[in-house]
């Protein structure tokens, strides 16, 4: 068990634990914050191909829902709405601009999300919140926004299931990038923006993609020289025009760990043996290392995946039993 749990923050662990009480195998707490922790349960596996609708910013990018297609295999589909540090708001509120939305929406993968989620067309909807985060919060109302979209979608498909996309904040942040990734989770993800709506309504509650917790587990493996080839959380991200290291925006790889993570949430599988070769959304040919490396970044994956309650996907261990 230390083996499986020692790449996870302190606070990630804590919620794990908080999470599940001895006993309570089938219903996990999902935030307190104002009130006693709202009970809700894990997913069943789904049975068919999804159709996802994406809603966020460039940590969503153009890679990460392409290549979850291509993880996902024949008959899933999707739609997205991108800007560029697009808060929830601006996505709701017609009157405010949406940064660059020309050049990363256009029809047929754009699709507008009020619309569209009025529809049954979607099996998942996936939303995430700006960075930086407190300011999200603070300024741009980010928990009242959020409950708004997930509303929506929750009169369009009653069936829908619904996820908040946990992203990070920049390399270089003052307080550090790994312990912002630590206290972010609990502290504002959860008891913060997603607490609110926790506490209006249990039968179609919001679950966690993990984007920030995977990334922090692979770094901390990497930077332990457990990771072949990989070493620091540098290669994560991407690379400037003028050569220097992209402060938020991921590199391939980076947009492949998160794009697994996506896989291994929505469809409830490992994503284990899936490919290390892929076509990114421009059609260029990447390799995520070796076979054998891109393997244990898989492995990492799903374990952290399956530690967090919060992402509705069973342990393995609870499966087996």
């Amino acid at each position: 068990m230390m083996n499986r749990l020692r790449h996870l923050p302190r606070r990630a662990l804590l919620l794990i634990c908080a999470a599940l009480p001895v006993g309570a195998l089938t219903l996990w707490s999902l935030g307190s914050r104002g009130g006693s922790p709202v009970e809700v349960p894990p997913l069943p596996a789904p049975q068919a191909p999804l159709t996802v609708y994406h809603l966020g910013h460039s940590l969503v990018g153009a890679d990460i829902p392409h290549l979850l297609a291509q993880f996902a295999g024949s008959g899933h589909a999707y739609n997205v709405q991108r800007g560029s540090g697009t808060s929830l708001r601006a996505h709701w509120e017609e009157s405010e601009p949406i940064l660059d939305f020309d050049k990363v929406n256009a029809a047929p993968i754009w699709r507008a999300p009020k619309e569209a989620l009025s529809t049954t067309d979607y099996d998942a909807v996936i939303f995430t919140e700006m960075v930086e985060l407190r300011d999200a919060i603070k300024y741009f109302d980010g928990a009242r926004y959020l409950n708004r979209w997930a509303d929506l979608a929750r009169k369009g498909n009653p069936n829908a299931r619904l996820y908040l996309y946990e992203t990070w904040h920049r390399l270089d942040d003052a307080e550090g990038w790994l312990n912002r990734i630590d206290a972010d989770l609990e502290a504002l993800w959860l008891d913060e923006l997603a607490a609110r709506d926790d506490r209006a309504t249990s039968d179609q509650p919001l679950y966690l993609i993990p984007g920030g917790q995977v990334l922090a587990a692979v770094t901390r493996a990497a930077e332990a020289g457990e990771i072949n080839g990989l070493s620091d959380r540098e290669a994560l991200f991407d690379l400037l025009p003028d050569g220097t290291r992209d402060q938020i925006h991921l590199s391939p790889l980076g947009a492949y760990i998160v794009a697994l993570t996506h896989y291994a949430v929505l469809y409830h599988r490992t994503p284990e043996g899936l490919p290390h070769r892929v076509a990114l959304a421009d059609g260029t040919e990447f390799k995520a290392l070796d076979a054998e490396t891109a393997r244990e970044l898989q492995s990492i994956v799903w374990r952290t995946v399956t530690l967090l309650p919060r992402t509705g996907v069973a342990s393995a261990k609870s499966e087996a039993s």
